[in-house]
Order: C-alpha cells, then sequence, then structure tokens
C-alpha cells in the first residue's frame, strides 16, 4: 500500500517572518496526522527557518529547485550539497512554470533528478501537458515524452525512490481542475509507462501526485482514485486552514 505524499509549492511566496508563521501554524494543525507524509517547500531564502520551525514536527522540508552541479561558478544557483546543509530532504525538480519561463527541458530534469538521487535528496518530479495539447488529444505523447525523458539512464533502484506529479498546466492556478476520472486515467497511463521501463513491482512502489488547483473540497475526490497518491499544492499551501484541511481529507 502506498502512502499518501501531500507536498506544498509555496512558490514566490513569503518573506522569511511569514514563512515562519506559516511553519508554526502548520506543525500546530498537523500534529496528528500520522497517515500522510507531508513536506512543505518554501523559496530558499526560508528554508533554515522553516526548517527550524518544523523542528519536532513529522512535517518534512523541500525545495523549489536544484542545480546539478555541487558547486562552480553558476551565479544565481543552488547546489544539493546546499540545500542538504539547510534541512531539505525533498526537491521539486521539472515544475511547468520552470520549463514555461526558464528554459526547463527534459534534459536539465534528467541531470537534476540524478544530482539531487546522488545527495539522497528525494525528487518531486513534475510532468503534464498545457491546454492546447489536451486540446489536440496529445496528453499521453506529452506525459510519456516527459516520464521518459525525466528517467533517462535512471536504474530502477533509484527509480523507486522518485516522487512524480502529474500537473494538468492548464489546471494550475486557474481554478481549473482536472476531474477525479481524467487525473486517473493519465496517473494510471504513468503507472503503466514505470511498468514498461522498469517493471510491475516499481509500478507498483512509485507515488504519483496530482497537482492543479487541489483544494479542500476536490483533496477527497481524487484521492479516492486507485492511481492517485497525493497531491503537489500550490495556492491552498498558503493558508494553514485550507493546507491542513487538504491533507486531513487525504488521511480519511
Amino acid at each position: 500500500m502506498r502512502k499518501p505524499i501531500i507536498a506544498g509549492n509555496w512558490k514566490m511566496n513569503k518573506t522569511v517572518a511569514e514563512a515562519r508563521t506559516l511553519a508554526e501554524g502548520l506543525k500546530n494543525g498537523l500534529k496528528d496526522i500520522e497517515n500522510v507524509d507531508i513536506v512543505v517547500c518554501p523559496p530558499f531564502t526560508s528554508l533554515r527557518e522553516v526548517a527550524k520551525a518544523l523542528e519536532n514536527s513529522s512535517i518534512a522540508l523541500g525545495a523549489q529547485n536544484v542545480y546539478w552541479e555541487d558547486s562552480g561558478a553558476y551565479t544565481g544557483e543552488i547546489s544539493p550539497p546546499m540545500l542538504k546543509s539547510l534541512g531539505s530532504q525533498y526537491v521539486i525538480i521539472g515544475h511547468s512554470e520552470r520549463r514555461a519561463y526558464f528554459g526547463e527541458t527534459n534534459e536539465t530534469v534528467n541531470k537534476k533528478i540524478k544530482a539531487a538521487l546522488t545527495h539522497n535528496l528525494t525528487p518531486i518530479v513534475c510532468v503534464g501537458e498545457v491546454l492546447e495539447q489536451r486540446e489536440n488529444g496529445k496528453t499521453f505523447d506529452v506525459v510519456k515524452d516527459h516520464v521518459s525523458g525525466a528517467l533517462e539512464g535512471i536504474p530502477e533502484a533509484d527509480a523507486k525512490k522518485i516522487i512524480l506529479a502529474y500537473e494538468p498546466v492548464w489546471a494550475i492556478g486557474t481554478g481549473k481542475t482536472a476531474t477525479p476520472e481524467q487525473a486517473q486515467e493519465v496517473h494510471a497511463f504513468i503507472r503503466g509507462l514505470i511498468n514498461e521501463l522498469y517493471s510491475k513491482e516499481a509500478a507498483s512502489v512509485v507515488r504519483i501526485q496530482y497537482g492543479g488547483s487541489v483544494k479542500p473540497d476536490n483533496a477527497a475526490a481524487l484521492m479516492a482514485k486507485d492511481d492517485i497518491d497525493g497531491a503537489l499544492v500550490g495556492g491552498a499551501s498558503l493558508k494553514v486552514d485550507s493546507f491542513v484541511k487538504i491533507i486531513q481529507e487525504t488521511g480519511k
């Protein structure tokens, strides 16, 4: 049985003080949750303070991006050892906003995954189609390209550690959400890809999150589907009440 995992992507929001306040609120609101893995991913600037705020809690810390080199002349980038030194256990890789605005590609996603795994950071790897691709019937083609490109050259033992996040880009921050049936269809397809690329065992182990306007009122219906193992939550993770409610709905 795969344990559900809910991750909050705070994106470019919250000052250090605001991030600490949010983390403290989540620590208090989620102290009795044991059947769901919980991750929060604040901006780089707040990682240390959030780590301190989450001490002695079951909430794990994640980052929103990483570079594939350990050090060097890469102005503005953050390395895996830097993230580890700040307390990060997870890292989001290949988010659709990174692809759309900052030139992320399958190749760079693959490099980042390998670097993260080398340093025992758990990658949360994002895949998904834009609206035009869905309307043109290209959803499965795009998802297959993203998944196979991300996992190129990664052995099965490492692939089992990776979390995949299906994010239909047309549903991110738009208020639109893929129906539970639409989401399940793609999640099942992704699980089938893992089976083809690796094995039935790997497909049964890898956790696949849904990301795209997840809210307290749709979380339960999404999480009830067989192949949806959690959520990568954006806007609703910025408020204690809504994020706590999503996790409570997931844990039912």
